[in-house]
């Protein structure tokens, strides 16, 4: 009887930590979704463990502009955008080219998420009815419609907790899911430690990649968003050290899944010469070496990416636009549903077209990339402004940190410049 009440209460526990789990959510939503899923398996299959350096140095800055963007919105209880505007002499038209640029990434990457899981969901379907592959173009185009349906009609519900259980539950599907492939499948523990030496693939795509990887897991839009989010969770300035401890446990969280996931590609595909090209590949590749089950898995997880990711893409455009206006979100607004309906059809051209998703995925995690440094920028002036921030003064180890990942954006940005003329 004692076992059974600890095992209980011990259930209990782990329940509470993940549905206590703040804001960070959404970052872990935005960050995790079919774009890094792909981006690391193509890089695990094609490079081992090589770029997990990218994947670290993403983190680790991620990790502190999610703090520093957190604080910003606790200390002025302004939320980014709203704040540029009204306080940087070029605010106005930084604020405007920070929406247009995250809009255009996020809005190509949800096409990619679509058309990725919804070849998933046909993938699946197709392995228990048989002759659906001769009807493959007009399926995955139904399931992206009715996908797209659902997530509209829930996007009217409109409430922050709403959105927030949701996420928790794909997150943490997706999350158990990459583990247990994990087990299955490892890259050697050798190829991990040389991982984090910064090379970069001096081979055909090798900078693209290094360019998305960045783009997915260093992404704007987690910054950006964080302050409305801070806000919609009803955090003021005596949950400083609440957003602190929320910030580096979703950064943290985002290094070791994304981890787990680049860490089963290189076991499973790498070490035998197989890429990933098509969305099949990843899955079926992993069958030889890890059976059904982790095949089942792994799918399921990257399915949970997906749909974890359609939320937030959906959400970008309205909260920027909104942050700009005023600061504040209101999702029952006309604004609000016309907004989120353009970014739903928007979303549908892909899977129309007939579009290869992964590499829609990777381009458009690529674009990306462009607007970081003016982020970064936007958030240091902020910081640095003693009529905004007044009496509170950000420690010197935050702006280095800050300062270190401008010139790491910058270097990236230089680089997908160069990835995007040699694809071209």
């Amino acid at each position: 009887m004692a076992v059974t009440e600890q095992k209980k209460s011990l259930l209990k526990k782990i329940i509470s930590i993940i549905l206590g789990f703040g804001p960070g959510i959404f970052a872990i939503g935005y960050t995790i979704g079919t774009g890094s899923v792909t981006s690391m398996i193509v890089a695990g299959s094609k490079f081992g463990m090589q770029l997990l350096w990218v994947l670290f140095l993403s983190c680790l800055f991620s990790g502190i502009l999610m703090f520093a963007y957190g604080n910003y919105a606790l200390i002025t209880e302004e939320t980014a955008l709203y704040g540029f505007k009204k306080h940087l002499k070029f605010g106005k038209t930084l604020a405007i080219l920070i929406i247009v640029g995250i809009t255009f990434g996020q809005w190509n990457s949800l096409m990619g998420i679509l058309g990725i899981s919804s070849n998933i969901i046909f993938e699946i379907l197709n392995t228990n009815f048989e002759g659906l592959s001769a009807f493959k173009y007009e399926s995955v185009l139904t399931i992206a419609i009715v996908i797209m349906v659902v997530f509209y009609l829930l996007m009217l519900v409109g409430k922050y907790t709403f959105f927030e259980k949701i996420l928790i539950i794909f997150v943490s599907i997706m999350g158990l899911s990459f583990f247990l492939s994990f087990f299955f499948v490892q890259p050697h523990s050798v190829d991990v430690i040389k991982g984090l030496i910064p090379t970069i693939p001096d081979v055909p795509g090798g900078k693209m990649l290094v360019a998305a990887f960045v783009g997915t897991t260093m992404a704007s839009a987690t910054f950006l968003s964080r302050p409305l989010f801070v806000k919609g969770k009803g955090w003021t300035r005596d949950n400083l050290k609440q957003q602190k401890k929320d910030s580096i446990t979703a950064a943290i969280l985002i290094f070791v899944i994304s981890g787990a996931i680049m860490a089963v590609a290189a076991g499973a595909l790498f070490y035998d010469g197989k890429e990933v090209t098509q969305v099949l590949d990843m899955a079926n590749t992993l069958e030889p070496v890890a059976g059904k089950w982790a095949v089942s898995i792994f799918f399921f997880g990257a399915l949970s990416a997906g749909l974890s990711s359609i939320f937030p893409c959906l959400l970008i455009a309205p909260l920027l636009i909104a942050d700009y206006q005023s600061g504040t979100l209101d999702t029952n607004s006309r604004q609000f549903r016309i907004i989120t309906a353009i970014a739903c059809l928007v979303a549908l051209i892909g899977p129309a077209f007939g579009a290869n998703p992964i590499e829609i995925q990777i381009l458009s995690q690529v674009f990306n990339v462009f607007v970081l440094p003016i982020v970064i920028l936007g958030i240091i002036l902020m910081l640095s402004s003693k009529k905004v921030m007044k009496d509170y003064k950000t420690s010197l180890g935050v702006y280095i940190g800050m300062y270190a990942a401008l010139f790491f954006s910058l270097v990236i940005s230089y680089n997908g410049i160069l990835a995007l003329l040699d694809y071209l």
